[in-house]
């Protein structure tokens, strides 16, 4: 019997373009429906001996892994992936294994042009604009310069130097925090290091731009959005747990903050009647940071390679090894 493979949240129906497939010795099926829950998934996965997963769509804790008695080999794009509880692979004798596409294997992340999509969407109005003309209007609003504003960044790592760099570019006056951020690193970056709540009470526009993780959920909850002015926005491209949503829904809402954009949400993809979908000054995206041609054909060509030398006993990009 062929070697059975489920190529997982292939949104798009566009997997099979990127890779080829056929030089593999197996039988790929491709998911193009999300599958949320539990019990399903298991009944859905249990044939399969592979299974290649995009990012953190769908989650492998410890209780679906050991009801797949039939998995070997787990390849999820990019060289991290939170919601795969590597523990329990390794103990169960699943390898997992990663890809290049979006990380540090490329110059320039797509994510940090998004972000910069984002910002020009909200001050310049442009989902308004587009709208208005094709319902027959013409400059219902006005929109702002980014020039001699300030651009706060949650987060200096490799995607906050990035926007960073651009802001600088643009002529904004560039500010930053996070945990460990030190005034060398942020000079560095064209930054000048601010205490967190300065960073909140001083921006015009501030983006998010950290690791999820137990010490950054939640991180920009309430009191923080409180210190943000009614004329300034907020920028996540990172991942929504970061900012406590119902808080953000509220300020915009209330007319406390200008605006959002929004690409990562707490639960995705959003369900139809979620309240996001109906909440005001935001542009939302769905998850399109990484969503790039050239992530998805180099994330699709490394899945092949991955299943290809795990048949050859010669596994690649492991991310759970001893």
């Amino acid at each position: 019997m062929a070697l059975r493979v489920a190529v997982l949240d292939d949104y798009q129906g566009v997997a099979r373009d990127y890779a080829d497939w056929d030089s593999l010795p197996a039988q790929v099926e491709f998911f193009h429906e999300h599958i949320a829950d539990r019990d399903e998934l298991v009944r859905r996965l249990a044939p399969f001996a592979v299974i290649a997963a995009m990012r953190e769509r769908t989650a492998f804790p410890r209780e679906v892994l050991a009801a797949l008695p039939n998995l070997e080999l787990l390849v999820t794009t990019g060289m991290r992936n939170a919601s795969i509880d590597m523990a329990a692979a390794r103990e169960l004798g699943i390898v997992v294994s990663g890809t290049g596409g979006a990380g540090a294997d490329r110059s320039w992340a797509p994510t940090a042009e998004l972000t910069w999509g984002l910002i020009f969407a909200l001050l310049r109005r442009i989902p308004e604009e587009d709208r208005s003309i094709r319902e027959g209007g013409w400059q219902r609003g006005i929109g702002l310069e980014v020039v001699g504003r300030t651009l706060g960044v949650l987060g200096l790592g490799r995607l906050g130097r990035q926007v960073a760099q651009v802001g600088r570019a643009f002529g904004m006056d560039v500010i930053a925090w996070s945990q460990n951020l030190t005034d060398e690193a942020a000079a560095a970056a064209g930054a000048r290091q601010v205490e967190k709540d300065e960073l909140f009470a001083s921006s015009d526009v501030l983006t998010i731009h950290t690791v999820l993780s137990k010490r950054t959920r939640g991180l920009v909850g309430a009191a923080e959005l409180a210190l943000m002015r009614p004329t300034a926005y907020l920028i996540n491209t990172s991942r929504g747990p970061i900012v406590d949503e119902a808080a953000l829904r509220a300020a915009l809402h209330e007319g406390r903050l200008a605006g959002a954009g929004i690409d990562v949400f707490a639960q995705e993809p959003l369900p139809a009647d979620d309240p996001w979908r109906s909440t005001p000054r935001t542009v939302l995206t769905p998850h399109l940071g990484y969503v790039t041609e050239d992530v998805y054909r180099n994330f699709y060509t490394d899945t092949v390679e991955s299943i290809a030398a795990h048949l050859q006993g010669a596994p690649v990009r492991v991310l759970n090894a001893d």
